[in-house]
C-alpha cells in the first residue's frame, strides 16, 4: 500500500515542507502605523500558535510558524520613515490627492508594501502610481493607469 493512503493529513511530514512566504527584495520602508500593524500581526499569530499547539493541530502550527517567520523577518528589516511636515513634494508617507483626466478625484497615502491596500487609499511605495508620484509637486501631471492625473494636493499624513 502507498504511504499516501496511510498518512494522515495532519502528519508532521506532510506539513514540514510548507514553503516560506516570499520576502520582497525592496527595502522594507514602513510608516509608524505600518510597524504597529506588523507587531499586532506577530502578537495575533503568537496567540494562534499557542492555541494550535494546545489543540495539537500540526497543520495550523506549521502554517502559523511559516507566517511568523515572514512577519518576524519583516519586523527585523523594517525601517520607519518619518513624515516630512509641510513638504511640497510627494514622498513616502505623503497623502496625495490626484484628479484623473476623467474628472475623478482620489486620495492615496504612500506606504510600505505590507501596509498597502489600494481599496483603502494606501499605495505601496513600489507601485507604478506611487513611483510616478514620487517627488512631484501640486500641478504636476503623472501617468495613472491608462490615462493621466494631476497632483492637486499634498498633505503630511499621520504615520
Amino acid at each position: 500500500m502507498s504511504v499516501a493512503f496511510v498518512r494522515e493529513p495532519n502528519d508532521t511530514q506532510a506539513v514540514e515542507t510548507l514553503p516560506d512566504r516570499e520576502v520582497s527584495a525592496e527595502p522594507n520602508f514602513v510608516t509608524a502605523r505600518g510597524l504597529q500593524l506588523i507587531e499586532a500581526e506577530i502578537d495575533q499569530l503568537n496567540g494562534a500558535l499557542s492555541k494550535a499547539k494546545a489543540e495539537d493541530d500540526k497543520t495550523a502550527v506549521a502554517t502559523i510558524n511559516r507566517d511568523l517567520r515572514y512577519w518576524n523577518a519583516r519586523r527585523a528589516s523594517a525601517e520607519v520613515i518619518d513624515t516630512i511636515p509641510g513638504a511640497e513634494e510627494v514622498h513616502f508617507g505623503s497623502r496625495v490627492t490626484i484628479e484623473r483626466d476623467d474628472g475623478r478625484r482620489q486620495v492615496f497615502q504612500i506606504v510600505g508594501q505590507d501596509e498597502a491596500d489600494p481599496t483603502k487609499g494606501l499605495l505601496s511605495y513600489v507601485s507604478p502610481l506611487a513611483r510616478s508620484l514620487a517627488r512631484k509637486h501640486v500641478g504636476d501631471v503623472v501617468v495613472a493607469g491608462p490615462g493621466e492625473a494631476e497632483v492637486v494636493a499634498i498633505e503630511t499624513a499621520d504615520g
